[in-house]
């Protein structure tokens, strides 16, 4: 009975949670590539994130609130995935998210996935899982500092200006892996405050955590990761945007902690190993699902029908 409780129970919660995170996505895409497709004008693709002028019109959409319906139904699973069993155990299992995209990207071209990219998939989602596994991964424990923090905000911001000037012009695949990125650093900041604000609330009261400054950056960096996420999903590949959004948010969450947690990463020989060979995993899916024609087909058809910039040119 205990092996159910601690070990069962949560894999099978883990895995309703990828699922239903990788749903809502293919929905929210959708929905966005619908409201690109009521823009008969194409004014939105003017804007340099074409899909803010569309929001408007993804609120009134049922496939958009069913998208985020399922979105709140993948946080219970994981909250409860993560009351029965730990952290370790649970957050790795979510990258397979990836491999539950794929065929629902496939599926909008009306092309079952190749071989390859299922390898393509099966090597970035093992490749995040053995990061995510390594002691000390994505470490936000402990007291923050603040002064790093905000330091930390500034960077990511500029960051994130940086790439979505870098992403205007590109390529369909490229601007969506680009914006996607931006997002995986929005949900990864959004970790950090989520931390600082759960913890203000069950030590300081909820005065005192609403006078705070972190949950009120929360409700900011959760908005733009939803923002920066649509794009992400209605402007290239689905399976480009989840596997690069999970693979950034690790990524980021893990120097933060060190950072600004003071989290001690391991020198271990094994972990350094682990880590390693999930930078290679990553790298050879990264490259396989780039190369992919089913991907460059969906990356086409989504360009020319979602909210990709100046779209009438692709």
């Amino acid at each position: 009975m205990a092996l159910i409780l601690t070990v069962v129970l949560p894999v099978a919660l883990g895995f309703v949670a990828a699922f239903l995170f990788a749903a809502s996505a293919a929905l929210q895409r959708r929905a966005v590539l619908r409201a690109a497709d009521s823009d008969a004008d194409h004014r939105a693709s003017t804007h340099r994130l074409p899909v803010l002028w569309l929001f408007r019109r993804l609120l009134r959409q049922r496939v958009w609130l069913a998208g985020w319906t399922t979105n709140l139904a993948g946080f219970a699973s994981q909250a409860a995935a993560l009351h029965f069993g730990s952290v370790a155990l649970v957050q790795p299992l979510l990258v397979t998210q990836l491999l539950f995209a794929l065929p629902m990207a496939s599926a909008a071209i009306r092309q079952w996935p190749p071989l390859r990219d299922w390898l393509a998939a099966l090597a970035i989602s093992g490749g995040v899982a053995l990061f995510l596994s390594v002691e000390g991964a994505a470490p936000l424990e402990g007291e923050a500092d603040r002064t790093r923090l905000v330091i930390a905000v500034l960077v990511a911001a500029l960051t994130i200006v940086t790439l979505l000037q870098i992403a205007q012009r590109r390529r369909p695949m490229a601007y969506s892996a680009l914006v996607a990125s931006c997002a995986g650093i929005c949900y990864a900041m959004s970790a950090a405050m989520m931390k600082l604000t759960t913890d203000s609330l069950v030590n300081d009261g909820v005065v005192a955590t609403a006078t705070d400054w972190p949950g009120y950056l929360l409700a900011v960096t959760t908005f733009s990761g939803l923002v920066l996420g649509h794009q992400a999903y209605g402007s290239g590949s689905l399976s480009v945007a989840v596997a690069v959004m999970s693979t950034v948010n690790p990524c980021v969450s893990f120097t933060i902690g060190l950072l600004v947690f003071d989290a001690v990463p391991s020198t271990e020989p094994g972990p350094l190993a682990a880590v390693a060979v999930a930078g290679a995993l990553l790298v050879a899916g990264a490259f396989g699902l780039s190369h992919s024609p089913a991907v460059r087909t969906e990356t086409r058809s989504t360009a020319v029908h979602g909210v990709y910039p100046i779209r009438g040119n692709v």
